[in-house]
């Protein structure tokens, strides 16, 4: 392949992307605005300035135009895993969500920016969301075990699995409590000292019941 053929290939995906990007925008944008259940298809297109058809190419439901915010994140834990140091998985995966609200991650819950919480409150007061949320999770969760399999083949995949869905709980009940009290008033600085407590209390919990893994 010539320089002229990967700079084209690279300039097509960075369109694509910022499609990706500019539909699920819009799309979040008017759901912000009128609620879910009340923005059709054909409007978020016509927004958009593209046909329907063009706008399912890119996004195969009306849920998935608002999980596109948590695509970057669906294989972050397995690539924390997979990119650490020999060592313990389970070490840099708790590294990594500190780190994660020391920069007010949404992900980890602690962040009070009025977007990030209107996002939340679409996101969780929607059913249809939350059921696509809870997919999202599985596919997260999956990649994980893959990766933790790989990191320590000797113990097995039922046991990869069984870690994967206690690690992913244990970050889904901090970053939810987090938010829940950003929700009712608190600010995230306000709530930071004890997401930090809380996520060393959930990850010591766990570095007890997973020990082929720390």
């Amino acid at each position: 392949m010539d320089g002229t053929t990967g700079a084209t290939d690279g300039l097509r995906e960075r369109k694509k992307r910022q499609t990706y990007e500019r539909l699920s925008e819009t799309a979040i944008g008017l759901f912000l605005e009128r609620g879910f259940e009340k923005v059709s298809v054909a409007e978020i297109a016509a927004a958009a300035e593209v046909s329907k058809p063009t706008l399912f190419r890119y996004f195969a439901a009306k849920e998935d135009l608002v999980l596109h915010r948590f695509a970057d994140h669906e294989d972050e834990a397995a690539r924390v895993v997979t990119g650490a140091a020999p060592g313990s998985p389970l070490e840099a995966l708790r590294r990594h969500f500190a780190e994660g609200l020391d920069r007010r991650d949404p992900v980890t819950g602690l962040n009070d920016d009025p977007r990030v919480l209107a996002f939340h409150g679409l996101l969780y007061g929607t059913p249809s969301l939350v059921a696509r949320a809870y997919a999202y999770q599985g596919r997260s969760e999956a990649a994980l075990a893959g990766a933790l399999a790989a990191a320590r083949p000797s113990v097995g995949p039922v046991a990869a699995r069984l870690a994967a869905g206690q690690i992913a709980a244990v970050q889904r009940v901090l970053a939810q409590e987090n938010w829940r009290r950003i929700a009712a008033g608190e600010s995230a600085d306000q709530v930071c000292p004890d997401a930090v407590a809380a996520a060393e209390l959930g990850f010591g919990q766990l570095r007890g019941g997973l020990g082929p893994y720390n």
